[in-house]
């Protein structure tokens, strides 16, 4: 498998079936500092906190995620507070993780990065 770095977000066609446990876990290994989460809905997300020295830098920050989504057509939650976000990759048409969510996890650390 081609290193995330180096890899495309896709668009999913919704006829893909989530992620393997096994598939995750080797994904998650190019992806440190993200953890999958499940939530009370069964649903494996992908999910790492940011912090940042004050809400102007979260607030920038977010925004540049948000950018991000919107030219590759994937969208995560965000959640914004005092000094830190909280970013969430998980495909909703498949209700699950996919291989974009770790692609879209990487390209949202090298904004990181940049702040």
């Amino acid at each position: 498998m081609d290193s995330l770095r180096t890899m495309k977000c896709i668009p999913c066609s919704g006829a893909e079936p989530p992620l393997t446990e096994a598939e995750s876990t080797r994904l998650l290994e190019q992806t440190p500092g993200w953890e999958i989460v499940e939530r009370g809905d069964g649903i494996q997300r992908l999910e790492r906190v940011f912090k940042f020295r004050n809400f102007a830098q979260a607030l920038d920050f977010t925004n540049r995620v948000g950018a991000l989504a919107e030219a590759e057509g994937h969208h995560p939650a965000i959640l914004t507070q005092w000094g830190r976000v909280t970013v969430t990759w998980w495909t909703h048409k498949i209700k699950g993780l996919h291989q974009n969510d770790f692609v879209m996890a990487i390209k949202t650390d090298a904004l990181a990065a940049d702040q």
